[in-house]
């Protein structure tokens, strides 16, 4: 469980970094991996990530 709550805090900091790049109308994501369908899986994830996070703060 240690190594999933790992990978789900590092996929809120990179979604972290997105919006705070957002701001200089840069995208991260999509510069790192373009517009396709893994960009898509990536912001999905990244919006579970945000789920479980408010679940665990219960």
């Amino acid at each position: 469980m240690r190594e999933f709550d790992g990978v789900m805090h590092g996929l809120l900091i990179l979604g972290a970094l997105n919006w705070g790049l957002a701001v200089l109308n840069a995208n991260l994501i999509t510069a790192l991996f373009g517009t396709g369908m893994i960009t898509s899986l990536l912001y999905g994830l990244i919006g579970l990530a945000g789920v479980y996070a408010l679940i665990k703060l219960r």
